[in-house]
């Protein structure tokens, strides 16, 4: 592994071409830590920079949580939402209500809450006579406001993690231009009951330019959106994906919109609650993989998924006390909580990469935070030991792939040169991960930036990137 001892002994003077990309950046050397060494544990040390300065390290700490939940719950692991009914089904009529239980699945997106209500339809239900409950127990959350963070809650990266989250609190929008017509045809989902979508939007010539704006949009009435202004024709189809302007109203109205769209009736109607003691399951809806989720999480930077993650590590141990690669729970006994959570990471952390190097401070896990803090020591010596570990292949396979794919995909810092995390707020920079050198070895990189002209220090860490590429 990767000691501080070897840290210390490394070389700390920046290659020249990153000094120069930080200057003409304005970012001093202060701003930025760096650690780059051999992907192998033992191996060498190239450059250790500031490698045990305190660093904000934006979204790279998901890394921190997906390694976690590879190894404490294994790639196989599944989500389960249960559903109940208190009632008998009689010629198509469940003469009660239905229950659905959420156990924390990361991507009960649309199309799989389609695919779920399709077999709650299966059990012969096509009409319920009570109402919908349902059960978000699972987690216990403080309130969260959207647009705490950065004043805007309408991003769906502003979204909390829910038990039951459904569609990640975001509704997709999708324009499509109908030229013949004049006009845009608007396609909303999930459909979302009681809220009444703009058909159309007429069509504008000229370039497509900012296309949202011109839009003018207006969400003040969550159930009547509206579009003031026009589409460019140029812009051919476009998708808008946009957080509920009430989220806390999103699952029961997606789940209404849906059951109406699928031809299911409805007495009551959707509201929150829990299943009654002494009932069992009608049916057990299985999610994805957690590799699958983890690659998500990673390649494109997913804040509530991420935060579903390190809950689940809460809710499974809770559960079973499940370990490294546990197996499967079978829905928590106790809530889980952000401070459950935490405290279970670092156990983990206590008992995979050891207790001489702190282990990350953490708040959320998906390191959408201005308190969240890691060494690039610390997040080096999680790589080496994610590289010596039987997680590895998931978790490389879950980072961007430079120039390739995810949050990596325009960057020009070489193709298919490494697999990196990437991190960015707007006084945060960061890379880490592996970097595939030219004789075939693989190393480590953490390089974090903090400073207001973070953003124009990119180019400085690409820099870094090529240099640790080519070292021999």
């Amino acid at each position: 592994m990767l000691a501080a001892a070897g840290v210390q002994a490394a070389a700390q003077v920046l290659p020249p071409a990153v000094q120069q990309a930080l200057e003409r950046a304005g970012v001093p050397p202060a701003a930025l830590a760096v650690v780059v060494a051999d992907a192998v544990p033992g191996g060498q040390t190239y450059l250790a920079h500031r490698a045990e300065a305190p660093m904000n390290p934006a979204s790279v700490m998901k890394l921190v949580t997906t390694a976690a939940a590879l190894d404490w719950l294994g790639p196989a692991y599944t989500w389960r939402t249960a559903v109940y009914t208190d009632g008998p089904v009689r010629e198509g009529v469940l003469a009660g209500s239905l229950y659905l239980r959420g156990e924390g699945d990361p991507k009960l997106v649309t199309e799989r809450l389609w695919l779920l209500l399709r077999r709650v339809q299966g059990l012969g239900i096509r009409h319920i006579g009570g109402d919908i409950v349902l059960d978000r127990s699972a987690f216990a959350l403080p309130p969260h406001d959207p647009a705490a963070f950065d004043g805007e809650p309408l991003r769906p990266y502003n979204a909390a993690p829910d038990a039951l989250l459904v569609n990640f609190r975001t509704q997709v929008w999708t324009f499509v231009p109908d030229a013949a017509a004049g006009v845009a045809r608007v396609l909303a989902d999930p459909p979302l009951a009681e809220v009444t979508v703009p058909g159309t939007v007429p069509l504008a010539d000229g370039p497509c330019g900012d296309w949202r704006a011109a839009l003018q949009a207006d969400w003040s009435d969550a159930r009547r959106p509206r579009f003031a202004g026009r589409y460019p024709l140029a812009c051919g189809e476009r998708i808008w994906p946009l957080a509920y302007p009430e989220p806390e109203r999103f699952a029961a109205r997606a789940m209404a919109g849906m059951w109406a769209q699928l031809g299911g009736g409805l007495d009551g109607r959707v509201r929150e609650g829990t299943v009654p003691a002494g009932l069992t399951p009608r049916l057990v809806f299985e999610s994805l993989p957690l590799a699958d989720v983890v690659r998500d999480v990673n390649k494109f930077s997913n804040n509530v998924m991420a935060q579903q993650l390190l809950l689940t590590l809460a809710a499974a141990t809770a559960t079973q006390g499940v370990g490294p690669a546990g197996a499967n729970a079978q829905g928590p006994t106790a809530p889980a909580t952000f401070e459950a959570a935490r405290s279970v990471l670092r156990d983990w952390w206590r008992t995979r990469i050891g207790p001489d190097v702190p282990p990350p401070q953490i708040d959320n896990g998906a390191g959408l935070s201005r308190e969240a803090r890691a060494t690039a020591l610390a997040l080096a010596r999680l790589l080496q030991w994610v590289y010596a570990s039987p997680w590895m292949p998931e978790l490389m396979a879950s980072l961007p792939i430079a120039g390739v794919d995810g949050t990596l995909r325009r960057s020009a810092m070489g193709r298919g040169v490494a697999h990196l995390k990437t991190g960015s707020l707007a006084d945060v920079q960061a890379l880490a991960g592996y970097v595939h050198g030219a004789d075939g070895q693989r190393r480590v990189l953490v390089a974090i930036v903090n400073h207001p002209n973070a953003r124009a220090g990119r180019a400085a860490l690409d820099a870094l990137v090529q240099w640790a590429a080519a070292l021999r």
